[in-house]
């Protein structure tokens, strides 16, 4: 059978995240569905800080943003309290450059992007540095449709920042392999 425009837009949609995010031969692929309990509880909120900027641009691929970064695929599920894939879903993300710094003025490792109808979500970026009194972490706002705004912070599992850091929640620690970070939201 010969590939045509649908049929390729069709298996993109239900690709794997890091598969469709492929931008290096480091990615791999996402397990098709998360882990979850019997009633999974939500996900933790936390501050959005003082660095959020609205109408970030649809985009996936923040790689370009910060060419000196060490790049990093973020991926996981957004899944609702009966572990039910959340398709559609906004998934927004923020953060520091290579060197502790947010971009204030324009959109600069700012994106967003909708959940596939698997509640599939996937970002390429680079690795967030620390600043002074932070440890390294990623900012998220998660909105099923319909819903509330979900905002909370992802971290880096044994960073030493994260002991002094008062905002640091050990239930927001990305689950890690060497170029893939994952966390599942549930809302």
């Amino acid at each position: 059978m010969q590939a045509t425009r649908r049929s390729i837009l069709a298996a993109l949609l239900t690709a794997p995240p890091a598969l469709m995010l492929r931008g290096t031969a480091e990615a791999q692929e996402l397990p098709l569905t998360p882990a979850c309990g019997d009633s999974p509880a939500p996900t933790v909120a936390q501050t959005a800080g003082p660095f959020y900027t609205p109408n970030a641009p649809l985009k996936r691929d923040l790689f370009a943003d910060a060419p000196r970064g060490r790049r990093l695929t973020l991926a996981g599920f957004v899944v609702d309290r009966q572990c039910r894939p959340v398709p559609g879903a906004l998934v927004e993300i923020w953060h520091a450059d290579q060197d502790g710094a947010y971009d204030n003025r324009g959109h600069r490792l700012r994106g967003h992007q909708l959940t596939d109808a698997a509640g599939r979500w996937g970002f390429n970026t680079i690795v967030a540095a620390q600043y002074p009194g932070r440890t390294a972490h990623y900012h998220f706002r998660v909105q099923a449709p319909g819903g509330r705004p979900l905002i909370t912070q992802l971290y880096f599992p044994d960073d030493p920042r994260n002991r002094s850091d008062g905002l640091f929640d050990a239930r927001l620690v990305l689950k890690m392999s060497p170029n893939l970070a994952r966390f599942d939201f549930v809302v």
